[in-house]
C-alpha cells in the first residue's frame, strides 16, 4: 500500500465566482513510503495547490486524498494526524519564523500534537542537530539569524515533529550553490537515518535529476511520472510545456554530438564530473576514448 494516494483530486478556487479557477483537475498520484520524489512544473502549474491537500491545509472540490489507506478529511482526529504525520515547508520558510526565541520556533509544532516537555526538547534539539544549528542560537530572536539559519530553523520546526512525509516547496530557493548542496546533504541524510519519505517540489531540474521518480504537472494534471531517466528521455515534450533539461543533461548531450563516448543519465555535475574523470584516466592509460 502507498502512504499517500490521491485520486480524482479536483481543487477550483472561488468557486461559482467570477474569479473561479481550477488549480487542480481529476489528479491521480500515490507515493510510495521510502520515495524520494521530484514534483516539477511551470508556475501555476498546480503545484502547491496539490501539496496543501496533503495535510488538509487545502480542502479538495472533489476527490479524496488517503493516508495509510484512509481519507485524511473523514474527521477532525483524521486531519489532526495528517498534520502531525505530513510535514509540509512552503517556499521561503524562514519568513513563517514568529516566536519569541529559535527555540520556541523549533518546538512550536510539537507542543502543537501535545508531547511532554522532556520528548520536545529531545525532538528540538535531534531537530536542530539534523540541520546543523548550534544550540549557542536556541535564545536568539529568530530575526537575529543569518538568512541560511533561518531557512534551517524553519525546516527544522517540522523535523521536530518527525513526519513520515516531508514535502519541501523550493526548499533551495534564493540560496548560493553552496549552501544549496549543503541543505540537499542535510535533507538526504535525514532521510536515510530516518528511512523517511521526501516529496520535493522544484524549478531546478538537476535537483530532480537526484530522486528516485519524477512526477512532471502541468495545467493541474500529472503528464508525465517516472524515473529521471524515462521523463528526462521526454525533452520535447518538456519543452513545450516551458521545462528543460538539466544543465548537467544539455552539456552531456552536447559533448556526445561532439563525438564524447559519454554514458546514459548524467542528469547531475557530479555524474558527468565522474564520467568525464573516467574518460581522462582511461586515455591516460592509454585506452580508447
Amino acid at each position: 500500500m502507498s502512504l499517500v494516494e490521491i485520486r480524482g483530486l479536483t481543487h477550483v478556487y472561488s468557486r461559482g465566482t467570477p474569479f473561479e479557477k481550477t488549480a487542480v483537475a481529476d489528479l491521480d498520484l500515490a507515493i510510495d513510503r521510502g520515495q524520494t520524489m521530484a514534483l516539477i512544473g511551470h508556475t501555476g502549474s498546480g503545484k502547491s495547490t496539490l501539496i496543501s491537500h496533503l495535510n488538509a491545509l487545502l480542502k479538495p472540490t472533489a476527490g479524496t486524498v488517503l493516508l495509510d489507506g484512509e481519507d485524511i478529511f473523514a474527521s477532525k482526529a483524521s486531519i489532526r494526524a495528517a498534520r502531525a504525520r505530513v510535514g509540509v515547508v512552503f517556499q521561503y520558510p524562514e519568513y513563517q519564523l514568529f516566536e519569541e526565541t529559535v527555540y520556541d520556533d523549533i518546538a512550536y509544532g510539537p507542543k502543537n500534537m501535545k508531547l511532554d516537555t522532556a520528548e520536545i526538547d529531545r525532538r528540538v534539539r535531534q531537530a536542530a542537530a539534523a540541520l546543523g544549528l548550534d544550540e549557542a542560537v536556541f535564545q536568539q530572536s529568530p530575526l537575529e539569524l543569518s538568512g541560511g539559519q533561518k531557512r534551517r530553523a524553519a525546516i527544522a520546526g517540522v523535523l521536530a515533529m518527525e513526519p513520515e512525509l516531508l514535502v519541501l516547496d523550493e526548499p533551495t530557493a534564493g540560496l548560493d550553490p553552496a549552501g544549496r548542496e549543503d541543505l540537499l546533504r542535510t535533507l538526504f541524510a535525514w532521510r536515510d537515518e530516518r528511512d523517511a519519505t521526501i516529496l520535493l517540489v522544484t524549478h531546478d531540474m538537476s535537483i530532480a535529476g537526484r530522486c528516485g521518480r519524477v512526477a512532471v504537472m502541468a495545467d493541474g494534471r500529472i503528464v508525465m511520472d517516472g524515473t529521471p531517466a524515462e521523463v528526462f528521455a521526454r525533452d520535447g515534450e518538456l519543452a513545450s510545456i516551458g521545462l528543460a533539461l538539466p544543465d548537467a543533461a544539455i552539456i552531456a548531450g552536447l559533448l556526445r554530438d561532439a563525438g564524447v563516448a559519454l554514458p546514459p543519465s548524467l542528469y547531475t555535475v557530479d555524474r558527468l564530473a565522474d564520467a568525464i574523470l573516467a574518460l581522462w584516466a582511461e586515455k591516460k592509460e592509454g585506452g580508447p576514448c
